[in-house]
């Protein structure tokens, strides 16, 4: 890592180059350091540096590369050959169509993960087909109560059942907000929590939220896992839906992961316990307190362990429905369990 990081502060790109001639010695800077994809690291990075898009950038290939963001530019391609994830330099990463704003605090949203959010929206669908579509409800009014960090918890409707136009979805360690603000965009009527332990990753979620414009439909609350809609919490614990994408990798496995994740993704959002079933296990045991349990259940699993949480949710014998769901590389990534 140590060496890495010196191999990475020898860049100093000089003056008079054309933006392709930029382009082109970040690459090989890049490639020597070692990361992956360097020479599409090396435009993305800078086309963020000089706010182009890919059309400008091709365009503007033969043009001298700005003075004023050299000093920047530098700065980017050292962090990237020290191992950052371009994600975290450029602040931003797209997610289900929709830009959100990233930092170390959280982790960075993927695109298996918009498969969850599909998964959860077309479930949703065919056992509330009243509750797609519709105009945008106002705000709930009150403050939350008690020690946690939480915003107004939506309104709570009647007790679900298959005329519910306004679902209660909770997305549990939201992080960047990515789930719970997709879900609140394409819902318009949705009602969400959305809950996390870090109030760092909680105060990213919700500058998201407010970017997107659904502020007023999602409470978060700091909280860790399910706790927050425990017996005598603070918020309503009669839910329709409980989408999570908990962490789940084996504390033993850390330590093995790529230099981008391990060394620059919080912890707190990887770290699953010995085998990374720990919060599944926390997760179904909660859920069998509830006074009316959630009809749909969905959960991001990491490689492995989808059987082993399938039978968790299978074992409260609640949900006579359990799915199993492939990612883009074919591996068992998501449990949707639902009660028809």
């Amino acid at each position: 890592m140590a060496d890495r990081r010196r191999k990475a502060a020898r860049f100093e790109p000089a003056g008079g180059m054309t933006i392709g001639g930029a382009c082109l010695q970040a690459s090989s800077f890049l490639e020597v350091c070692g990361v992956p994809e360097p020479r599409e690291n090396a435009e993305r990075l800078l086309m963020h540096a000089l706010g182009l898009d890919r059309a400008g950038f091709l365009r503007d290939w033969r043009e001298p590369m700005p003075a004023d963001r050299l000093p920047a530019w530098a700065a980017m391609v050292r962090r990237k050959a020290a191992g950052e994830p371009l994600q975290y330099i450029t602040g931003e990463q797209w997610f289900y169509g929709l830009p959100f704003a990233v930092t170390p605090a959280v982790l960075i949203p993927r695109p298996e993960t918009e498969l969850l959010v599909e998964a959860v929206l077309e479930t949703a669908d065919r056992l509330w087909p009243a509750a797609r579509g519709g105009a945008r409800p106002k705000a709930a009014a009150g403050t939350a109560q008690g020690g946690h960090d939480a915003d107004a918890p939506p309104a709570r409707p009647s007790a679900a059942g298959d005329g519910a136009a306004c679902l209660r979805v909770a997305d549990i360690g939201t992080g960047s907000g990515a789930i719970a603000v997709a879900l609140a965009v394409q819902r318009p009527h949705w009602r969400l929590f959305a809950t996390d332990l870090s109030p760092d990753a909680l105060a990213i979620a919700k500058a998201n939220a407010h970017r997107h414009g659904v502020t007023d439909r999602i409470a978060f609350i700091r909280g860790d896992l399910l706790e927050p809609f425990a017996e005598g919490g603070e918020a309503d614990a009669a839910l329709d839906i409980v989408v999570s994408n908990p962490p789940y990798i084996p504390s033993s496995d850390l330590s093995g992961l790529q230099r981008e994740v391990r060394d620059y993704e919080p912890r707190l959002a990887l770290d699953g316990g010995a085998d990374g079933l720990d919060p599944y296990r926390r997760m179904a045991a909660r859920l069998r307190t509830f006074p009316i349990a959630p009809r749909v259940v969905a959960f991001e699993v990491g490689f492995g362990q989808a059987r082993a949480v399938a039978g968790l949710l299978s074992d409260a014998g609640l949900w006579p429905d359990i799915r199993i769901i492939r990612d883009f590389a074919g591996i068992e990534r998501h449990v949707i369990a639902s009660a028809p």
